[in-house]
């Protein structure tokens, strides 16, 4: 019986690469004052009856590192379209030149540098604890195995197993937030 127990370390796995996806994509959210398309990806935009992704009504475009432009499809959709970068909480005043949108982008501050990167700091914490969630998970399976009779060699290995792909992720998570604060205060 005890041959048949598995701990199940893609599923882990899977789950950490989750919480850096959310990290990677909440961290793509934060203004750092280089344009870059992804921070218009939380902006919706009343059109068609629903609440639409303004990358579905419009082709969005960095032409110069301080500048967003949307090239909206459906000219009827250009003032929506502005109204809901302007009511984003991006702070940035888009200007309209018919159907394309230009939203320059400003410099930041110092103050508001170290804002962002104490909001990165956050952002990097929560996914440390999700990957430490997981952990426990995998430790948790780990117990269960041993209680149906896994060898105490074998959970040895598995709970080094789940630790080193812990380590890993952590310091992941670890790399990223370093990049994105070097990002923020250099711009």
């Amino acid at each position: 019986m005890a041959d048949d127990i598995e701990i199940d370390i893609d599923d882990l796995e899977r789950r950490m690469d989750g919480a850096m996806a959310s990290l990677r994509s909440e961290f793509a959210s934060l203004r750092t004052g280089r344009a870059s398309a992804s921070m218009l990806e939380p902006v919706t935009v009343e059109a068609y009856g629903q609440q639409t992704p303004i990358n579905q009504v419009g082709t969005v475009n960095v032409p110069e590192p301080r500048m967003v432009t949307v090239n909206v499809w459906d000219k009827s959709l250009v003032n929506k379209v502005e109204k809901a970068i302007r009511e984003s909480g991006l702070g940035i005043n888009p200007q309209t030149n018919g159907t394309i949108i230009m939203l320059p982008i400003p410099e930041l501050n110092e103050e508001r540098r170290k804002e962002l990167g104490k909001v990165a700091s956050q952002y990097a914490e929560h996914a440390r604890v999700a990957i430490r969630n997981v952990r426990r998970d995998g430790m948790d399976q780990v117990k269960k195995a041993k209680n149906q009779g896994l060898s105490e060699d074998d959970a040895k290995f598995w709970e080094n197993e789940v630790q080193d792909l812990t380590d890993r992720y952590i310091a992941a998570v670890d790399d990223a937030l370093e990049n994105k604060q070097s990002e923020i205060m250099q711009v």
